[in-house]
Parts: C-alpha cells; sequence; structure tokens
C-alpha cells in the first residue's frame, strides 16, 4: 500500500474520461463493497476499526472468490472503455476485509498491492455502529437502518450517524480529487458507507440550483435529512461492482 501522491493519468484516456465527468468530478469512479467476509458467515456487526483490522475477521473463502470475480469485470470494463491499468488507482479501507478485497483486485490486474497505484484510507472504513452493535447479531443492523430513516444526523449510541459517514467520505474524495486527475478510481469499501457514498454523489446530480465547482459545497449542499435518509436505495451486495455515473 503507498499514501504517496499518483499524480496525473495519460492524455487521452483523460479525454474519454473527461466526457463522463458530468459531476464535476476529475476522475471516474467504481466502487466495491468487499468479498462475502468471516464476519457475513457469523451473522457478526464487525464495524469498529480495533476489530475490523483483525485478519480472523477477513475474507472467507467465498468471499476470495467474489473479489476475484469482481476484478475480472473490473478489467473487463476497464478495456471496454479503453482505460489502461496505468490510469487505475485502488483506493481502500483499512479493515481487513476490504484490504483483502482489494489486494485480490490488485492481483487480477497485475498491479503491484504495496505501489503507489493502491492507496490505503482511513476514511474509507465501516461505518461505527457503536458499542451496542458491535459484534452482535446482524439482525440489529434492521434498527439503524430504521434509525437512518427517521433522522439520519441522529447517531446510534456511541456510534456514527449517516451525516458524520457523509463527511469523512466527502473529505476521503477530496483528498482522491487532489491528488489525482483523469484516473479510473476503484473504491474499496463497505456496505454503509458505499450507499451513503453513492446517495450523495447521486443527489448531487440531480442538484441544479448550485453553480459551485467546490467539491466541498456541492457536497455540504446534499447533506439533508431528505436525501441522507435512503441510502439503502444504493445498497450493495457482497462483492458486487458498480460505475458511478
Amino acid at each position: 500500500m503507498a499514501e504517496e501522491e499518483g499524480g496525473e493519468c495519460g492524455g487521452e484516456e483523460r479525454e474519454i474520461l473527461a466526457m463522463e465527468k458530468k459531476m464535476f468530478l476529475r476522475n471516474k469512479y467504481w466502487v466495491l463493497r468487499h468479498g462475502k467476509s468471516i464476519p457475513n458467515e457469523k451473522g457478526l456487526i464487525v464495524s469498529s476499526m480495533e476489530n475490523g483490522i483483525k485478519e480472523e475477521y477477513q475474507l472467507a473463502d467465498e468471499g476470495v472468490g467474489q473479489a476475484q470475480l469482481a476484478g475480472e469485470l473490473f478489467l473487463k470494463e476497464l478495456k471496454e472503455r479503453n482505460i489502461p491499468l496505468e490510469s487505475v488507482r485502488i483506493c481502500y479501507s483499512p479493515f481487513a476485509r476490504t484490504s483483502h478485497t482489494a489486494k485480490v483486485v490488485a492481483s487480477v490486474l497485475n498491479l503491484p498491492f504495496e505501489g503507489p497505484q493502491c492507496k490505503m484510507m482511513g476514511d474509507l472504513r465501516e461505518r461505527y455502529f457503536g458499542p451496542s452493535f458491535e459484534l452482535f447479531s446482524h439482525d440489529k443492523y434492521a434498527e439503524i437502518w430504521a434509525l437512518d430513516e427517521k433522522d439520519p444526523f441522529t447517531r446510534p449510541e456511541g456510534g456514527e450517524s449517516v451525516n458524520d459517514v457523509a463527511t469523512r467520505l466527502a473529505s476521503a474524495l477530496a483528498i482522491i480529487e487532489s491528488e489525482f486527475q483523469g484516473c479510473a478510481v476503484l473504491i474499496v469499501s463497505h456496505g454503509d458507507p458505499l450507499q451513503i457514498l453513492q446517495t450523495v454523489l447521486n443527489a448531487t446530480k440531480q442538484n441544479t440550483e448550485s453553480s459551485s465547482n467546490d467539491l466541498a459545497s456541492i457536497i455540504q449542499a446534499v447533506k439533508v435529512p431528505s436525501v441522507l435518509s435512503q441510502h439503502r436505495k444504493f445498497a450493495l451486495v457482497t462483492g458486487e461492482l458498480r460505475p458511478v455515473e
């Protein structure tokens, strides 16, 4: 993994990607939810950084296969868009299940995981649901999502609200946009963060009132309850790859 700047990607592919930059972004994005993990198999909520980075909570065998297939699909989509591998950047959460997924995808693309094209980012981590949910059953997710629909600015006790996650994802996106230009960026993260990210980016496309070109301002304008409360509409299954159109 590398934290250094990746600079600009190539020339012609920048023009190709620029055609798709209807959303004020300098790069083209894909999101990938990690493959099926050991916590998924056990039906456990593992959302704290302390637990999330433990190897015992990495991908299950099925999840490794899902990551492999996602990597192959991503490679296929890159070829269809004539995007060279030199233009790819993989940004991933530090949790074991996401770093494992990113490593498998990098291997499929024949990119060195420790090289400058792969970047671990703390702000892409899982949403922390708080001590009342940590290491409890997945069945308790329903309680959190009901709270989210009622008020996405309310935090579960000791945990993060939808707005909290949206704020740090906006920070991560700002860093990516400042470091890379004209790249194909794959964001490897978790269910809630990725659906929240998609919700925010989709809302920016619908917001025709904003005349600002400032990323932070554009995102801030759509971080409202009526938008954030609908994040479940963008849910991904484990190992699902999706372009951010």
